[in-house]
């Protein structure tokens, strides 16, 4: 599988993971990782949390990135 951001711009990269926005394919430059908290545990009693990671295009990466603070007005 090749990478879909370098095969718009007319070259060919393996991938070497699938975006779980969107699915498409991405290579090792093009790969952003993001920090994602999982739950788990028990319906009774106290869950946890732990910290885990997901594959992430640029495109899916700025959608999901948190918005710039407005700047107050004068």
């Amino acid at each position: 599988m090749h990478c879909l951001d370098c095969r718009a711009t007319g070259t060919d990269s393996t991938t070497v993971g699938v975006c779980q926005g969107c699915g498409a394919g991405v290579c090792a430059a093009h790969a952003r990782i993001a920090p994602r908290s999982v739950r788990r545990g028990s319906l009774i009693g106290t869950p946890g949390e732990a910290e885990a990671r997901t594959v992430l295009c640029p495109v899916c990466a700025a959608a999901e990135a948190p918005a710039a603070p407005a700047l107050a007005a004068p």
